[in-house]
């Protein structure tokens, strides 16, 4: 990417921090929405690194990694290279504790978007046009959504080797093979070239430390790897998931799980019992396969049908 890096037509100087303001739109009380883009540069040049939170309103563990890196300093003397820092994207959804804009549009379907389209593409294409072009490495912080926990896990593809290996430095817990979705963040970058990954973790609406940890840990392991911060933090093994199912109720009532993300089960091993309100019987939710539980259900009541564990597989 060129040095430095240069956003709404104007250079970053080198060593600064600046926080660049993109207008996105109003409130129907008239007042504006910007989003706020904060922008490290070291003065050597290097990887541009751009770090995306809050695409989903109400996927608060990915909003509070980035504010805690921002309040700790994390990116403060960069060595060489840039971080380009978006705490919160979707700001029209934080506002209503939403996971999408006022319309209900889903941000992460509505790539690479458009200056003229809905507001969730309009989101989308500030990203696409005003940031992508000038980022090397795209790693888009996420949250379960509601009721459902993610064992924190990074998302990547296959077809992109650059991905892959981004996705092994980061060093979460679980990397999980993901097919690209039409019209997300990730696809559209992929498809610039650009070297994209998702990190999955914790539930929407509720904090969650171990999650925050884990994607605060990844962060810097990526720019300890790019040379870009020291001191270096150490690689961990990880679990490469390459096939996943959901494991759905076969009953409805009150649902107790015995087991929960981050365990490894044998097949037909008891994951938990959906019980009758009345308390005359229940029904044994069992494991279909061997495999590692990447995300579970925290919902007390479900109906048939309702996803309950997330299973994955070497």
């Amino acid at each position: 990417m060129p040095f430095p890096v240069v956003l709404k037509k104007k250079k970053v100087p080198p060593g600064e921090h600046v926080i660049l303001n993109f207008p996105i739109g109003h409130l129907p009380s008239g007042t504006a929405i910007d989003v706020a883009v904060h922008v490290f540069q070291a003065s050597e040049p290097g990887p541009v690194i751009l770090l995306l939170a809050g695409m989903h309103g109400d996927e608060i563990n990915s909003i509070e990694i980035l504010r805690r890196a921002l309040t700790n300093t994390m990116f403060e003397g960069l060595k060489r290279g840039a971080v380009i820092a978006v705490p919160l994207l979707n700001v029209f959804g934080f506002i209503n504790f939403s996971r999408d804009v006022p319309d209900g549009k889903d941000v992460n379907r509505s790539f690479p978007g458009s200056s003229r389209g809905s507001l969730a593409s309009r989101v989308a294409y500030l990203v696409s046009r005003e940031l992508l072009p000038s980022a090397d490495l795209i790693i888009d912080l996420h949250t379960g959504g509601a009721s459902k926990y993610n064992y924190p896990q990074i998302r990547y593809t296959e077809r992109s080797e650059a991905s892959v290996e981004l996705a092994r430095i980061f060093g979460a817990p679980y990397m999980i093979h993901k097919p690209l979705i039409p019209k997300s963040l990730r696809k559209t970058a992929i498809e610039m070239g650009k070297v994209a990954v998702v990190y999955e973790a914790g539930e929407a609406e509720r904090y969650d430390p171990f999650a925050i940890h884990e994607g605060l840990t990844g962060i810097r392991r990526v720019l300890s790897h790019a040379g870009m911060m020291a001191p270096e933090e150490p690689m961990r093994e990880v679990i490469n998931i390459r096939k996943t199912t959901w494991v759905r109720a076969h009953a409805a009532g009150l649902f107790l799980w015995t087991h929960a993300s981050g365990d490894q089960v044998a097949k037909g091993q008891k994951l938990g019992d959906i019980h009758d309100p009345q308390g005359q019987q229940f029904h044994p939710v069992l494991a279909p396969r061997a495999g590692y539980i990447i995300g579970h259900n925290n919902a007390a009541v479900v109906s048939s049908g309702d996803a309950l564990f997330h299973l994955g597989w070497t």
